[in-house]
């Protein structure tokens, strides 16, 4: 009988280890989803952010030509 238990709680643990590895390996991927999300609104602010540098260039030199009227 109580190898029987043994048995019994060996492969409970077992099953609970490799739900545990699931869980881990379904949140790594949620992770690297995430990542990937972050990535590429990082690179779009990277973009805006130059747009709006050229923009305010022009604004300045608009600005300029605006004072010299």
């Amino acid at each position: 009988m109580a190898s029987r238990n043994f048995n019994t709680n060996t492969a409970s643990r077992q099953s609970m280890a490799s739900s545990g590895g699931a869980v881990k390996a379904r949140q790594l991927a949620q992770l690297q989803s995430q990542l990937a999300q972050l990535s590429a609104n990082l690179a779009d602010t990277e973009n805006l952010l130059r747009m709006t540098s050229v923009q305010a260039e022009a604004m300045r030199g608009l600005g300029s030509w605006h004072a010299g009227l």
